[in-house]
Protein backbone atom coordinates (compact mmCIF):
# COMPACT_ATOMS: atom_id res chain seq x y z
CA UNK A 1 0.00 0.00 0.00
CA UNK A 2 2.84 2.37 0.86
CA UNK A 3 4.41 1.80 -2.56
CA UNK A 4 1.07 2.46 -4.26
CA UNK A 5 0.68 5.77 -2.43
CA UNK A 6 4.29 6.69 -3.21
CA UNK A 7 3.79 5.89 -6.90
CA UNK A 8 0.94 8.41 -6.96
CA UNK A 9 3.20 11.05 -5.39
CA UNK A 10 1.09 11.25 -2.24
CA UNK A 11 3.52 9.72 0.29
CA UNK A 12 3.87 13.12 2.02
CA UNK A 13 0.32 12.74 3.31
CA UNK A 14 1.22 9.72 5.45
CA UNK A 15 4.81 10.46 6.48
CA UNK A 16 4.13 13.85 8.04
CA UNK A 17 5.95 15.94 5.45
CA UNK A 18 2.75 17.67 4.32
CA UNK A 19 0.74 18.60 7.42
CA UNK A 20 -2.70 20.12 7.21
CA UNK A 21 -2.52 23.83 6.36
CA UNK A 22 -4.67 26.45 8.02
CA UNK A 23 -8.29 26.50 6.86
CA UNK A 24 -7.71 30.03 5.60
CA UNK A 25 -4.69 28.98 3.58
CA UNK A 26 -5.17 29.12 -0.21
CA UNK A 27 -3.95 25.52 -0.48
CA UNK A 28 -6.34 24.12 2.12
CA UNK A 29 -9.04 22.97 -0.32
CA UNK A 30 -6.48 21.20 -2.52
CA UNK A 31 -4.85 19.58 0.52
CA UNK A 32 -8.22 18.43 1.87
CA UNK A 33 -9.14 16.90 -1.49
CA UNK A 34 -5.87 14.96 -1.76
CA UNK A 35 -5.99 13.92 1.91
CA UNK A 36 -9.52 12.54 1.47
CA UNK A 37 -8.38 10.64 -1.60
CA UNK A 38 -5.49 9.01 0.31
CA UNK A 39 -7.81 8.15 3.22
CA UNK A 40 -10.11 6.48 0.70
CA UNK A 41 -7.26 4.48 -0.83
CA UNK A 42 -6.18 3.20 2.58
CA UNK A 43 -9.73 2.40 3.68
CA UNK A 44 -10.42 0.36 0.53
CA UNK A 45 -7.51 -1.96 1.36
CA UNK A 46 -8.93 -2.77 4.81
CA UNK A 47 -11.39 -5.47 5.70
CA UNK A 48 -14.91 -4.20 6.57
CA UNK A 49 -14.35 -4.97 10.26
CA UNK A 50 -11.10 -2.98 10.44
CA UNK A 51 -12.33 -0.12 8.26
CA UNK A 52 -15.24 0.44 10.66
CA UNK A 53 -12.76 1.24 13.42
CA UNK A 54 -11.13 3.97 11.31
CA UNK A 55 -14.30 5.59 10.00
CA UNK A 56 -13.96 8.64 12.27
CA UNK A 57 -10.39 9.31 11.23
CA UNK A 58 -10.29 11.93 8.47
CA UNK A 59 -6.51 12.43 8.44
CA UNK A 60 -4.42 10.18 6.21
CA UNK A 61 -1.40 10.71 8.47
CA UNK A 62 -3.28 9.77 11.64
CA UNK A 63 -5.05 6.87 9.95
CA UNK A 64 -1.80 5.43 8.60
CA UNK A 65 0.10 5.77 11.86
CA UNK A 66 -2.82 4.45 13.88
CA UNK A 67 -2.96 1.32 11.74
CA UNK A 68 0.82 0.91 11.88
CA UNK A 69 0.79 1.23 15.66
CA UNK A 70 -2.08 -1.23 15.89
CA UNK A 71 -0.67 -3.93 13.63
CA UNK A 72 3.06 -3.74 14.29
CA UNK A 73 2.71 -4.81 17.90
CA UNK A 74 4.72 -8.00 18.20
CA UNK A 75 6.59 -7.37 14.96
CA UNK A 76 9.84 -7.44 16.89
CA UNK A 77 9.82 -11.20 16.33
CA UNK A 78 9.39 -10.77 12.58
CA UNK A 79 12.01 -8.04 12.54
CA UNK A 80 14.40 -10.38 14.34
CA UNK A 81 13.75 -13.15 11.79
CA UNK A 82 14.30 -10.79 8.85
CA UNK A 83 17.49 -9.41 10.37
CA UNK A 84 18.81 -12.95 10.78
CA UNK A 85 17.79 -13.93 7.24
CA UNK A 86 19.30 -10.79 5.76
CA UNK A 87 22.70 -11.39 7.32
CA UNK A 88 22.78 -15.14 6.78
CA UNK A 89 21.30 -15.62 3.30
CA UNK A 90 23.61 -17.45 0.90
CA UNK A 91 23.36 -17.98 -2.83
CA UNK A 92 24.02 -21.71 -2.59
CA UNK A 93 22.45 -23.65 -5.46
CA UNK A 94 20.35 -20.71 -6.62
CA UNK A 95 21.05 -18.84 -9.82
CA UNK A 96 22.33 -15.30 -9.42
CA UNK A 97 18.97 -13.82 -10.47
CA UNK A 98 17.02 -16.09 -8.08
CA UNK A 99 19.36 -15.20 -5.21
CA UNK A 100 19.02 -11.49 -5.99
CA UNK A 101 15.21 -11.66 -6.04
CA UNK A 102 15.00 -13.75 -2.85
CA UNK A 103 17.18 -11.23 -1.07
CA UNK A 104 15.18 -8.30 -2.44
CA UNK A 105 12.00 -9.81 -1.00
CA UNK A 106 13.63 -10.05 2.43
CA UNK A 107 15.04 -6.53 2.17
CA UNK A 108 11.75 -4.95 1.07
CA UNK A 109 9.88 -6.46 4.02
CA UNK A 110 12.72 -5.51 6.36
CA UNK A 111 12.66 -1.94 5.01
CA UNK A 112 8.89 -1.75 5.52
CA UNK A 113 9.36 -2.64 9.19
CA UNK A 114 12.28 -0.23 9.58
CA UNK A 115 11.47 2.72 7.31
CA UNK A 116 13.94 5.55 6.95
CA UNK A 117 12.97 8.32 9.40
CA UNK A 118 12.21 11.72 7.99
CA UNK A 119 12.26 15.15 9.57
CA UNK A 120 8.84 16.28 10.82
CA UNK A 121 9.96 19.58 12.31
CA UNK A 122 7.89 22.64 11.39
CA UNK A 123 11.13 24.21 10.17
CA UNK A 124 12.90 21.64 7.97
CA UNK A 125 16.44 20.95 9.13
CA UNK A 126 19.44 21.12 6.84
CA UNK A 127 21.63 18.39 8.33
CA UNK A 128 20.52 15.82 5.72
CA UNK A 129 20.27 13.12 8.37
CA UNK A 130 17.75 11.13 6.32
CA UNK A 131 20.19 10.98 3.41
CA UNK A 132 22.93 9.69 5.70
CA UNK A 133 20.62 7.02 7.14
CA UNK A 134 19.59 6.00 3.60
CA UNK A 135 23.26 5.63 2.66
CA UNK A 136 23.95 3.43 5.70
CA UNK A 137 20.95 1.23 4.88
CA UNK A 138 21.91 1.00 1.22
CA UNK A 139 25.48 -0.01 2.11
CA UNK A 140 24.13 -2.69 4.44
CA UNK A 141 21.96 -4.04 1.63
CA UNK A 142 24.88 -4.16 -0.83
CA UNK A 143 27.28 -5.74 1.68
CA UNK A 144 24.79 -8.46 2.66
CA UNK A 145 24.18 -9.25 -1.01
CA UNK A 146 27.90 -9.48 -1.76
CA UNK A 147 28.62 -11.48 1.40
CA UNK A 148 26.10 -14.15 0.40
CA UNK A 149 27.52 -14.72 -3.08
CA UNK A 150 29.24 -18.01 -3.83
CA UNK A 151 33.05 -18.11 -3.68
CA UNK A 152 33.22 -18.11 -7.48
CA UNK A 153 32.37 -14.38 -7.27
CA UNK A 154 35.18 -13.61 -4.86
CA UNK A 155 37.11 -11.40 -7.29
CA UNK A 156 34.22 -9.21 -8.36
CA UNK A 157 33.03 -9.01 -4.75
CA UNK A 158 36.43 -7.76 -3.59
CA UNK A 159 36.61 -5.19 -6.39
CA UNK A 160 33.19 -3.75 -5.54
CA UNK A 161 33.97 -3.56 -1.82
CA UNK A 162 37.00 -1.42 -2.67
CA UNK A 163 34.75 1.22 -4.23
CA UNK A 164 33.95 4.36 -2.29
CA UNK A 165 31.11 5.09 -2.26
CA UNK A 166 29.52 1.73 -2.95
CA UNK A 167 27.42 1.60 -6.15
CA UNK A 168 23.66 1.18 -6.07
CA UNK A 169 22.36 -2.36 -5.56
CA UNK A 170 21.20 -2.52 -9.18
CA UNK A 171 24.64 -1.45 -10.40
CA UNK A 172 26.25 -4.04 -8.12
CA UNK A 173 24.00 -6.75 -9.54
CA UNK A 174 24.91 -5.63 -13.05
CA UNK A 175 28.64 -5.79 -12.27
CA UNK A 176 28.33 -9.22 -10.68
CA UNK A 177 26.30 -10.69 -13.53
CA UNK A 178 28.96 -9.51 -15.98
CA UNK A 179 31.28 -12.07 -14.40
CA UNK A 180 28.99 -14.80 -15.71
CA UNK A 181 28.92 -13.19 -19.15
CA UNK A 182 32.71 -12.73 -19.38
CA UNK A 183 33.56 -15.98 -17.62
CA UNK A 184 36.32 -17.88 -19.43
CA UNK A 185 36.65 -21.50 -18.21
CA UNK A 186 40.09 -23.11 -18.18
CA UNK A 187 41.34 -26.67 -17.74
CA UNK A 188 42.88 -25.82 -14.37
CA UNK A 189 40.13 -23.79 -12.74
CA UNK A 190 36.64 -23.46 -14.17
CA UNK A 191 35.83 -20.60 -11.78
CA UNK A 192 38.48 -18.18 -13.04
CA UNK A 193 36.80 -15.13 -14.53
CA UNK A 194 37.92 -12.34 -16.80
CA UNK A 195 36.07 -9.27 -15.56
CA UNK A 196 37.41 -6.23 -17.33
CA UNK A 197 38.75 -3.86 -14.71
CA UNK A 198 37.18 -0.92 -16.53
CA UNK A 199 33.82 -2.10 -15.22
CA UNK A 200 34.86 -0.87 -11.80
CA UNK A 201 35.89 2.63 -12.80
Amino acid sequence: MKRAISSKNKISFINGKLPQPSTIDNDFDLWEHCNSMVVSWITRTLSPHISQSTICNDSAFNQWNGLRERFTKGNHFRFSDLLRDLHSIKQGERSLSAYFMDMKIIWDEFDDLRPTPSCTCSTPCSCKLSSVVCTYKHDEYVICFLKGLNDSYQYVRSQILLMDPLPSITKVYSLVIQQDITHIPTHNDSTICAVNSTNFG
